[in-house]
């Protein structure tokens, strides 16, 4: 009991010495009650409509001009866009009058445009927060993508942008909704975050026309979405509406620069006096806007894309359009006119006190019309996808590293690192026109630049092994080890790799090294000998690679790295060997090791069978390449081409590429392999690594030729003997998942116009399909568009390149150049699985979550020094198979952000869908916990403080208890699926 006294008095006194600085959440403003938020929320009219004009911008973070073009007003001959002069604009046009709002989105432009301002300035814009006229709504980085973003990387830019509103604003700046209203397409996994980030509501403004039309039939256009199977209500319900006109004003109701509405002109005298047709045709489309919906309230965007450089335009015209409209009031008109935004229009759905329906499914996939289904980008720019998803786990093992090491690990011998550039870097990756693929050329070359400079950072901050290992010798990494690339390898005897696994459990790692020796010892830190091999290059590779590197071999080897730290292993060529055998060119009949037999049909040297060793399972099973033939838009029912957003092919059987492979097979101790060459631009590897559960797919596809004028969109098809009947399962944004019918939507009768592309859904780390006794899963190392289009069957889109343009707005094709301008190369890697359903997810969790974040490796060359370490963990003991480390990162300098999460569904595996305990004082071993607090989600309050809207909906559930708490604030309780988010203060053990 004493015990548990001090726990408290010391999480107490922690959350006392945090609540002043700088970076830390904050309860309220320090003088009273904030006059922000829902307290400052104009008086609405109960027996009258009230229409609430939000006024708004909706400023791309990136889409046809750079990031920095955007915000500067850089090449307007592309796009008329300036971001800083519309805050500049929208500022002064608040202070003129105190009864104006607006409502702004994207932290990264509005971080930017802050550190201009002189002291005045940011004083007025505090003023203007403070007083509910200036609101911050969703405040991430950017407005993320939903379809392509993993749920960590959506975390952190998350996490950044209400950070610095925090910093900045104290709880005037917390943002109380969420607001996508331009993603295409929406996850359940993103709403279900959004809940557990704090927010009483979400706003989007695209969904399936379908869907639409059923909603406001229906007077269905808002409810709560129920958005977690496993976490119990209300912890994930989100209250959710349907914007009426996209993001767009009313037609007829524009008033910026960019917008050819004519102005009120209320001068009496005017031929041309308008204010009686305008006020008759708003109160028109007000009342019939109502019948869409279920209160007193409407809402009304009053903006669009880069609007309000001249905010004048708006509101001097919005002035007039209240005035003059409540003035018919006084005629008997019951339409009320008001400035407002989301969170007061969201405030008075909550007064309304209503019962609401309940949404458990997702809003994918996105169509604007009977063959426009927005399902191309989920495989768009798929070198960019990957990138990004290596950038991501890289940041992990920064913060990670940065708290580990301390203050060395940020200013070492070889320059000053920070994970500040490449955290940034990523937020801006994550917007829906980034990682989404759906950019112009030259932005997308800006995305992969601006990673490309948060490497350069973190790969100073990552030598941090050197302060841990009391190492002061240069680290080198190797970003090109997927085409035999490495210059550290490729000219040393000898030299020394280090590997650091950022999961919080033992990892096992396949490791492919460029070399030019013909034998090499491998030798662990107790000088074991490794088992290694030396293998050929294949020529695919060395034709890839071009003159980048010039090994010849490859030297092949499993590690295994400890939880949350590293080991380092020697490796030294020996006397000249005789060279590797060249692989035969010949299929074998089958391949196999002590978990998985694989068979061939020798004569096509296609894949026919899998087999689970261990369960005695086996099924059919071959694969091939195909490629949809993309539409041009010259149909006879439709003008729509296959473009970066749409997928529209011009027939529903993809053309094969080749029904033979040439095959070329490779056997030794480490790894099994089967060459298929399927065409010059199409091939892959078969592989089997000694002691692993999942066989891997590694394919290369591309230079994509289009000399035939064809644009094309190439899948791998798996096609199998499991019996699917019609159904699949996707993963929504890497965590849970959702079983898809084929032709078929839940909350709607779907009347199918495009049976490939109506039918594909977004994945962004497995699909699977089953029956009784086998599952199937694949996990990708990407975001990519997935199907299965017919029973047993698995399609998985690999690269795109089409010659058109989908025309809805980017304005070239996407034909992504690659090297020389021959188009784009793409490799990457799928990992099959073969399992009883019941013990699935024991497999396809951990394999998910290693592939999001694999190790890195790291390069020295010469001797090291005497008392070197060389092997450490970061954890004092791995952590369950259920609880997955998410987030390591240093928070200020005493104290770090921790992120657990229970990495399982509530009912998707018999050992491991259980509640796990954890001891954050038996945690690390290199830090001591002397204070916890707990808060949200995004880590911008405190969660005690958290008091969200509660909603009728009508299932009529009760909210359901978890029952007992945790034992004490130092030993907490992950239940599935649930997140739980710490700030720790610490110090050296």
């Amino acid at each position: 009991m004493v015990e548990a006294l001090w726990t408290v008095a010391a999480t107490a006194a922690f959350v006392l010495l945090t609540v002043d600085v700088a970076g830390f959440p904050v309860g309220q403003l320090p003088h009273g009650e904030p006059s922000c938020g829902y307290n400052s929320c104009p008086a609405t009219q109960p027996s009258m409509l009230n229409v609430h004009l939000v006024p708004h911008t909706h400023d791309d973070v990136g889409w046809l001009k750079t990031v920095d073009q955007y915000y500067y007003g850089d090449h307007n001959d592309i796009q008329h866009a300036g971001v800083q002069y519309i805050l500049d604009s929208v500022v002064e046009q608040l202070l003129a009058d105190p009864s104006r709002r607006f409502i702004y989105v994207e932290t990264a432009f509005f971080f930017r445009w802050w550190r201009q301002q002189n002291s005045a300035t940011q004083k007025a814009v505090t003023k203007l927060v403070n007083e509910g006229r200036l609101e911050f709504v969703n405040g991430g980085w950017c407005m993320s993508d939903e379809a392509t973003t993993h749920y960590s990387a959506v975390i952190d830019q998350m996490t950044l942008g209400l950070r610095f509103l925090n910093d900045t604003f104290g709880a005037c700046g917390r943002p109380r909704v969420a607001w996508h209203i331009d993603p295409f397409g929406h996850a359940r996994e993103h709403a279900s975050m959004f809940a557990q980030m704090g927010y009483d509501g979400f706003f989007f403004g695209r969904l399936d026309y379908q869907d639409k039309a059923r909603r406001i039939r229906d007077k269905d256009m808002e409810m709560v979405w129920r958005a977690s199977e496993s976490l119990t209500p209300p912890a994930a319900d989100l209250f959710t509406g349907v914007l009426p006109n996209g993001y767009n004003p009313p037609p007829g109701f524009c008033w910026d620069q960019s917008c050819n509405d004519p102005p009120i002109r209320d001068d009496p005298n005017l031929d041309d006096y308008n204010v009686d047709a305008i006020v008759k045709n708003f109160i028109e489309i007000a009342n019939d806007q109502a019948q869409m919906y279920r209160t007193n309230h409407i809402i009304m965007t009053m903006g669009s894309d880069f609007q309000y450089e001249n905010a004048n335009l708006w509101y001097k015209n919005m002035d007039k359009l209240i005035r003059y409209v409540n003035a018919q009031q006084s005629q008997g008109s019951k339409v009320n006119v008001l400035y407002s935004t989301p969170s007061c229009y969201l405030q008075g759905l909550h007064q309304a006190n209503l019962t609401w329906s309940v949404k458990t499914d997702d809003f994918f996939p996105y169509a604007d019309g009977p063959h426009d289904f927005w399902t191309g980008y989920f495989t768009s720019r798929p070198a960019l996808k990957r990138y990004e998803r290596l950038s991501n786990s890289l940041l992990q093992v920064c913060n990670q590293l940065e708290v580990l090491g301390g203050p060395k690990s940020r200013k070492g011998p070889y320059g000053e690192g920070d994970s500040d550039t490449l955290q940034k870097a990523m937020g801006v990756a994550q917007h829906h026109d980034a990682v989404s693929g759906t950019e112009k050329q030259h932005v997308a070359n800006d995305y992969a630049k601006r990673l490309a400079r948060g490497w350069a950072h973190c790969e100073v901050l990552v030598s941090c092994p050197s302060c841990l290992l009391g190492w002061e010798a240069p680290r080198q990494y190797c970003l090109s080890l997927n085409i035999s690339v490495c210059p550290t390898t490729e000219n040393s005897n000898k030299f020394f790799l280090t590997v650091y696994n950022p999961l919080s459990r033992m990892v096992s790692w396949p490791v492919r090294l460029p070399v030019n020796g013909s034998a090499y010892v491998v030798r662990q830190p107790n000088g074991q000998v490794v088992d290694s091999q030396v293998m050929p290059v294949s020529e695919v590779t060395q034709k890839i690679r071009g003159d980048k590197g010039y090994a010849i071999n490859e030297l092949v080897f499993l590690v295994q790295a400890p939880s949350l730290g590293f080991r380092t292993f020697q490796v030294s060529q020996v006397s000249k060997q005789p060279p590797p055998l060249p692989p035969q060119p010949k299929t074998p009949l089958s391949m196999e090791n002590q978990f998985l037999r694989v068979t061939f049909d020798p004569d096509t040297g296609l894949l026919t069978s899998l087999t689970n060793l261990e369960t005695k399972q086996k099924i059919q099973l071959t694969q091939n390449f195909y490629w949809y033939n993309a539409s041009d838009g010259n149909s006879v029912d439709s003008n729509q081409p296959s473009g970066a957003y749409i997928f529209r092919p011009n027939s529903s059987s993809p053309i094969i590429i080749s029904r033979k492979a040439k095959t070329y097979s490779v056997k030794n101790s480490v790894v099994q392999e089967v060459q298929q060459q399927f065409s010059p631009w199409v091939s892959q590897v078969v592989r089997l690594y000694w002691g692993s559960r999942q066989l891997e797919l590694e394919w290369t596809v591309g230079p994509v030729p289009v000399g035939d004028n064809l644009g094309k969109e190439i899948i791998t098809r798996l096609d199998t003997s499991i019996n699917s009947s019609g159904s699949f399962y996707t993963d929504s944004n890497g965590r849970e998942l959702l079983e898809r019918l084929k032709d078929f939507r839940p909350t709607w009768d779907l009347k199918q116009t495009e049976p490939v592309a109506g039918n594909y859904y977004p994945i962004n780390s497995r699909i699977y399909i089953k029956d009784k006794e086998n599952q199937l899963t694949v996990v990708t190392d990407r975001s990519q568009g997935a199907s299965s289009l017919q029973d047993g069957s698995l399609e998985i889109m690999l690269h795109r390149r089409l010659l058109y343009d989908d025309v809805r707005g980017v304005a070239e094709p996407l034909s992504e150049p690659g090297d020389n301008n021959e188009g784009l190369v793409v490799r990457g890697r799928l990992l099959l699985a073969l399992t009883a359903p019941k013990d699935a997810a024991d497999i396809h969790r951990p394999l998910a979550e290693a592939l999001v974040l694999q190790p890195l490796l790291s390069f020295q060359m010469g001797e090291l020094h005497p008392n070197t370490a060389l092997e450490f963990s970061g954890l004092q003991a791995s952590l369950p198979p259920a609880v997955h480390l998410l987030t390591l990162s240093q928070w200020d300098q005493d104290s770090v952000l921790l992120r657990l999460e229970h990495q399982f569904q509530v009912t998707e595996s018999l050992t491991n869908s259980q509640p796990v305990t954890i001891s954050l004082q038996k945690l690390f071993s290199t830090l001591e916990v002397v204070g916890v607090s707990e808060m949200n989600l995004s880590a911008n309050q405190w969660k005690d403080e958290i008091n969200r809207f509660s909603w009728k909906t009508s299932t009529g559930e009760q909210p359901l208890s978890h029952g007992a708490g945790d034992p004490s604030p130092w030993v907490i309780t992950l239940r599935p699926m649930e997140i739980r988010t710490f700030l720790l203060q610490v110090r050296p053990r």
